[in-house]
Protein backbone atom coordinates (compact mmCIF):
# COMPACT_ATOMS: atom_id res chain seq x y z
CA UNK A 1 0.00 0.00 0.00
CA UNK A 2 1.22 3.54 -0.86
CA UNK A 3 -0.16 6.73 -1.15
CA UNK A 4 1.92 9.74 -2.60
CA UNK A 5 1.09 13.24 -0.85
CA UNK A 6 1.82 16.67 -2.82
CA UNK A 7 1.37 19.93 -1.95
CA UNK A 8 -1.34 21.94 -3.83
CA UNK A 9 -0.62 25.33 -2.82
CA UNK A 10 2.61 27.55 -0.71
CA UNK A 11 1.41 26.67 2.28
CA UNK A 12 0.02 24.03 4.32
CA UNK A 13 -3.04 22.06 1.39
CA UNK A 14 -1.69 18.51 0.25
CA UNK A 15 -3.68 16.31 -2.29
CA UNK A 16 -3.13 12.37 -1.08
CA UNK A 17 -3.49 9.95 -4.04
CA UNK A 18 -3.56 6.18 -3.75
CA UNK A 19 -2.28 3.95 -6.49
CA UNK A 20 -5.99 3.51 -7.76
CA UNK A 21 -6.43 7.40 -8.54
CA UNK A 22 -8.48 8.26 -5.98
CA UNK A 23 -7.40 11.38 -4.03
CA UNK A 24 -8.61 13.20 -1.22
CA UNK A 25 -7.80 16.78 0.45
CA UNK A 26 -5.90 17.68 3.44
CA UNK A 27 -5.45 21.08 4.73
CA UNK A 28 -3.94 22.60 8.24
CA UNK A 29 -5.89 24.97 10.11
CA UNK A 30 -6.20 28.66 9.81
CA UNK A 31 -3.60 28.90 12.60
CA UNK A 32 -1.37 27.41 10.47
CA UNK A 33 -1.94 28.78 7.18
CA UNK A 34 -4.67 26.78 6.22
CA UNK A 35 -7.51 27.48 4.04
CA UNK A 36 -10.08 25.24 5.11
CA UNK A 37 -10.13 23.35 1.97
CA UNK A 38 -9.88 19.71 2.94
CA UNK A 39 -9.87 17.67 6.08
CA UNK A 40 -7.19 18.26 8.60
CA UNK A 41 -4.90 14.99 9.32
CA UNK A 42 -6.92 13.61 12.89
CA UNK A 43 -10.13 14.28 10.82
CA UNK A 44 -8.86 12.03 8.30
CA UNK A 45 -8.29 9.38 10.80
CA UNK A 46 -11.63 9.75 12.31
CA UNK A 47 -12.80 9.24 8.96
CA UNK A 48 -10.56 5.76 8.79
CA UNK A 49 -12.23 4.26 11.53
CA UNK A 50 -15.83 4.82 10.85
CA UNK A 51 -14.71 3.64 6.85
CA UNK A 52 -12.96 0.81 7.92
CA UNK A 53 -15.67 -0.45 10.38
CA UNK A 54 -18.18 0.40 8.05
CA UNK A 55 -16.93 -2.17 5.38
CA UNK A 56 -16.68 -4.57 7.86
CA UNK A 57 -20.07 -4.05 9.60
CA UNK A 58 -21.73 -4.20 6.05
CA UNK A 59 -21.10 -7.87 5.34
CA UNK A 60 -21.86 -8.87 8.71
CA UNK A 61 -25.68 -7.58 9.01
CA UNK A 62 -25.42 -8.99 5.24
CA UNK A 63 -24.48 -12.32 6.53
CA UNK A 64 -27.31 -12.42 9.57
CA UNK A 65 -29.54 -11.58 6.82
CA UNK A 66 -30.75 -8.23 8.52
CA UNK A 67 -32.33 -6.43 5.76
CA UNK A 68 -30.17 -2.49 5.62
CA UNK A 69 -31.74 0.35 3.99
CA UNK A 70 -29.28 2.84 5.03
CA UNK A 71 -26.01 3.39 7.68
CA UNK A 72 -24.70 6.61 8.85
CA UNK A 73 -21.76 6.35 11.22
CA UNK A 74 -20.75 9.65 13.43
CA UNK A 75 -17.43 9.77 14.86
CA UNK A 76 -16.00 11.82 17.90
CA UNK A 77 -12.78 11.84 18.57
CA UNK A 78 -11.41 13.29 21.97
CA UNK A 79 -7.47 14.70 21.99
CA UNK A 80 -4.82 15.68 24.82
CA UNK A 81 -5.22 18.73 25.95
CA UNK A 82 -2.24 20.67 26.46
CA UNK A 83 0.35 19.07 25.00
CA UNK A 84 1.96 18.73 21.71
CA UNK A 85 1.60 16.69 19.71
CA UNK A 86 -2.20 16.22 21.02
CA UNK A 87 -3.53 12.52 20.09
CA UNK A 88 -6.53 11.70 20.74
CA UNK A 89 -7.33 9.90 24.05
CA UNK A 90 -10.96 8.44 22.79
CA UNK A 91 -13.00 8.03 19.66
CA UNK A 92 -16.52 7.19 19.89
CA UNK A 93 -18.20 5.48 16.92
CA UNK A 94 -22.49 6.04 16.85
CA UNK A 95 -23.74 3.92 14.00
CA UNK A 96 -27.19 4.88 13.36
CA UNK A 97 -28.77 2.07 11.12
CA UNK A 98 -32.24 2.29 9.64
CA UNK A 99 -34.50 -0.91 7.89
CA UNK A 100 -35.45 -4.32 9.45
CA UNK A 101 -32.91 -4.67 12.11
CA UNK A 102 -32.92 -6.33 15.12
CA UNK A 103 -30.94 -4.73 17.63
CA UNK A 104 -28.58 -7.42 18.83
CA UNK A 105 -27.84 -8.72 15.87
CA UNK A 106 -26.55 -5.28 15.21
CA UNK A 107 -25.21 -4.62 18.14
CA UNK A 108 -22.86 -8.04 17.47
CA UNK A 109 -22.16 -6.91 14.22
CA UNK A 110 -21.06 -3.97 15.42
CA UNK A 111 -18.94 -5.57 18.00
CA UNK A 112 -17.10 -7.66 15.69
CA UNK A 113 -16.30 -4.52 12.88
CA UNK A 114 -14.57 -2.79 15.53
CA UNK A 115 -13.64 -4.83 17.92
CA UNK A 116 -11.74 -8.02 15.47
CA UNK A 117 -12.07 -6.95 12.07
CA UNK A 118 -11.32 -2.76 11.56
CA UNK A 119 -7.57 -2.65 10.94
CA UNK A 120 -7.48 0.61 11.99
CA UNK A 121 -8.75 0.53 15.48
CA UNK A 122 -6.76 -2.34 15.87
CA UNK A 123 -3.63 0.58 15.24
CA UNK A 124 -5.45 2.81 17.74
CA UNK A 125 -6.28 0.12 20.17
CA UNK A 126 -3.11 -0.04 21.77
CA UNK A 127 -3.11 3.96 22.86
CA UNK A 128 -6.65 5.05 22.35
CA UNK A 129 -9.40 3.98 23.86
CA UNK A 130 -12.62 3.28 20.91
CA UNK A 131 -16.38 2.84 22.00
CA UNK A 132 -19.20 2.43 20.00
CA UNK A 133 -23.32 1.82 20.29
CA UNK A 134 -25.97 0.97 17.88
CA UNK A 135 -28.98 3.10 16.94
CA UNK A 136 -32.04 1.67 15.21
CA UNK A 137 -33.66 4.10 13.42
Amino acid sequence: MEITLKRVNDAVHFEASNSDGNSIQIDGSPAIGGEGKGFRPMEVLLAAIAGCSAMDLVPILRKQRQRVDDISIAVRGRRAEGVTPAPFENIELVFTITGQVDKARADRAAALAVEKYCSVAETLSDSVEISWRVEIA
